[in-house]
């Protein structure tokens, strides 16, 4: 058992680490406009954006421009998903017909999603069609990653820039992001996830006849109008469907978690396999393990990336360690009932508990530890079944402003904080003027 623990821990961590060099290095090249591997494919597509939109890629912008651009981009985005929430129902991709979703909970996916928070108070499967799950919600996964990595580059050259009263081009840095990092990262994985089952369709839901009876409960109407509950039974089944596999993919990416249905990555319809569960693990910090080498890159000195990227990394290993023994270690109070919760050829020990058998319990651990390590959100097991020791872990890790790696772009910002505040104490402390970067603070 201590053997299988050692080989999925440390496969998920030097996968990682082996990965976020050569990212970084090419979200570096990206974001200073050198040419990569992916310009001759996909060079046009950004040269058309531009001339289509008006933007001048050559010009750069003030902090303020910087600021106003990205603000009011993120408004339209806002009002875009609420409008397409409350019209779904005269919208095509509609197969199940769901009606328009209401006012309060069409406010509160719009705000979630724009601001990359993911929160969801829906069902997938019986609120969205379609059309809204890639038009509003796909999409705003991909435009608000690329915004929390946008201002992380402004404020990239910032530090490396010494008199310039620019950063960059707002419209330049979201456009290349997208393009050239989060569409072709996440049209490989949605290959790779599609491979092991996770749906992509546009046909409507399909109907199971089951071996046995299925009991239910409908509301009916009395005499009175008050709801009565009438019991039925069925040997029908329906399986909600649709195109899952594109949006998990950015959903992970993206540090965005929003699920495509309603258990989100616990649905074997979009995390169906070991693999796939794997796979999903890894895309969820990837880009933003990646940017602490970017960050190294673009600011002329590699090891203060590294630094950043290792301290993370040692927080990250410690806490998933204490995920895990939490979780095999199970209940004490199951063991003083005579429950067996020791590991062995038939059994997983520990607490399962709110845990999908095809994971297990290490892999539901890392999960929940990577999760929110980033401002990722998405669940492959249910956090409120951890013991009490298992789900301070992910609390810990809330509390920590969720930098350990953190969401693309945001976790990185917002670890530079923590650095600046260590730096401008320790330099108070040897009474020297706190320098970080070659700038005084």
């Amino acid at each position: 058992m201590i053997s299988n623990i050692l080989i999925q821990c440390g496969l998920y961590v030097v996968v990682l680490l082996a990965l976020a060099k050569p990212l970084g290095e090419f979200m570096a090249r990206v974001f200073q406009g050198e040419r990569t591997f992916l310009h001759p494919a996909l060079g046009w597509v950004e040269r058309l954006t531009y001339r289509a939109s008006g933007v001048d890629p050559q010009q750069e912008m003030r902090w303020t421009q910087y600021a106003v651009a990205c603000l009011l981009f993120n408004f339209v985005g806002l009002v875009a998903v609420y409008a397409l929430q409350r019209l779904q129902h005269l919208l095509p991709l509609n197969p199940a017909t769901l009606g328009a979703v209401s006012p309060d909970s069409s406010w509160n996916t719009a705000v979630s999603f724009a601001t990359n928070t993911n929160w969801q108070g829906y069902g997938g499967e019986s609120t969205m069609s379609y059309l809204t799950q890639m038009l509003a919600l796909a999409v705003q996964n991909f435009v608000s990653a690329a915004t929390g990595i946008a201002v992380l580059i402004a404020m990239i050259r910032g530090f490396a820039r010494r008199s310039a009263q620019t950063i960059g081009n707002f419209w330049v840095d979201l456009t290349r992001c997208t393009i050239y990092v989060l569409l072709p990262l996440s049209f490989v994985l949605a290959l790779a996830l599609v491979s092991q089952g996770v749906v992509q369709t546009f046909g409507p839901y399909a109907t199971a006849h089951t071996v046995e009876k299925i009991e239910y409960e409908e509301a009916k109407h009395g005499p009175d109008g008050k709801p009565v509950m009438e019991k039925k039974s069925t040997q029908e089944q329906t399986l909600p469907l649709g195109p899952a596999a594109s949006q998990i993919a950015i959903k992970q990416l993206g540090t965005n978690g929003g699920g495509f249905f309603n258990v989100n990555s616990a649905h074997p319809y979009e995390n169906p396999t070991p693999i796939s569960n794997f796979l999903e693990m890894i895309s969820i910090l990837l880009i933003s393990a990646g940017l602490c080498i970017t960050f190294g890159r673009m600011v002329g000195d590699v090891r203060q990336g590294w630094a950043i990227l290792w301290a993370m990394s040692i927080v990250m290993v410690a806490l998933m360690a204490v995920a895990v023994w939490a979780e095999q270690s199970g209940n004490p109070v199951f063991a003083k009932a005579g429950a067996d919760t020791t590991a062995s050829a038939a059994s997983s020990g520990g607490n399962m508990e709110g845990k999908e058998v095809r994971f297990g319990i290490v892999n539901s651990a890392i999960w929940a530890n990577v999760t929110t390590d980033a401002s990722n959100g998405s669940v492959n097991s249910m956090h409120d079944s951890f013991t009490p020791i298992g789900g301070l872990v992910p609390l810990w890790n809330m509390q920590l402003g969720e930098v350990i790696y953190g969401g693309v772009g945001s976790g990185l910002y917002g670890m530079v904080m923590f650095v600046l505040i260590a730096v401008f104490v320790a330099g108070l402390m040897i009474g020297r003027t706190p320098e970080y970067l070659g700038k005084k603070i």
